[in-house]
């Protein structure tokens, strides 16, 4: 046994054996996570804190499936909440930072992108998503994803999801829908570095890709 592993591969050993620990609690927190019950409602609120950051464990469970953790090769930034004078709402964040050209509540948006816009039920980087239903139908709101993690995790940026006007980056969302089509969402709560308890709808992501050459440059106002 001893002649098989030279004395230069013992260090890549060492590391696999740490890779397959960390998968395996990614595995475990993120199983945890997806069984979970969902609870619909508004967003959570709890004082913001400029300098919440994820580390540790629950940065782990965001990886989710494992093989990201394995597989990321650029590093990813702790979530962090920002300009916290911005007074922003996420309307004119989202057009701003996707290029989406839509104006109105964000209830409207995925209606609106109809025929504008290439549509899609998968996230993709630079895409919109869109939020409906919390409180009421008539409720929405729009984020901008980041970075997609694996199929079930993703990075978004975004503003006003604490009801402060302020604009919150490298935000964590995993997919808890049971058929995994990002239907539902749950987001990560910066300031009780947590889970947030709440599952909330996804109509589904706009990308920044006119249909038929449509959509560039086009407004549509508020209902």
């Amino acid at each position: 046994m001893e002649a098989l592993i030279e004395q230069r591969a013992l260090p890549r050993l060492e590391a696999s054996i740490r890779t397959i620990v960390r998968i395996t609690a990614a595995v475990g927190a993120t199983a945890a996570l997806a069984a979970s019950p969902a609870i619909a409602g508004e967003i959570d609120g709890a004082p913001v804190e400029e300098t919440a950051t994820l580390t540790g464990a629950p940065l782990m469970a965001a990886l989710a499936p494992a093989e990201a953790v394995v597989e990321q090769s650029a590093p990813i930034e702790a979530p962090a909440v920002h300009r916290l004078s911005a007074r922003l709402q996420c309307v004119p964040y989202a057009r701003e930072e996707s290029g989406v050209e839509i104006r109105g509540n964000a209830s409207t948006w995925w209606r609106q992108a109809r025929g504008l816009y290439v549509r899609s039920q998968k996230p993709d980087s630079g895409n919109v998503m869109v939020m409906r239903g919390y409180r009421n139908p008539g409720r929405g709101h729009v984020a901008v994803v980041r970075q997609v993690l694996s199929e079930r995790s993703i990075i978004v940026d975004h503003a006003n999801w604490l009801n402060s006007g302020e604009v919150t980056l490298n935000v964590p969302m995993v997919d808890v829908s049971p058929r995994n089509d990002w239907s539902q969402v749950r987001v990560w709560h910066i300031p009780t570095q947590s889970w947030g308890v709440r599952v909330y709808n996804v109509q589904g992501f706009i990308e920044p890709k006119p249909v038929n050459g449509g959509g560039a440059g086009v407004t549509h106002a508020a209902r």
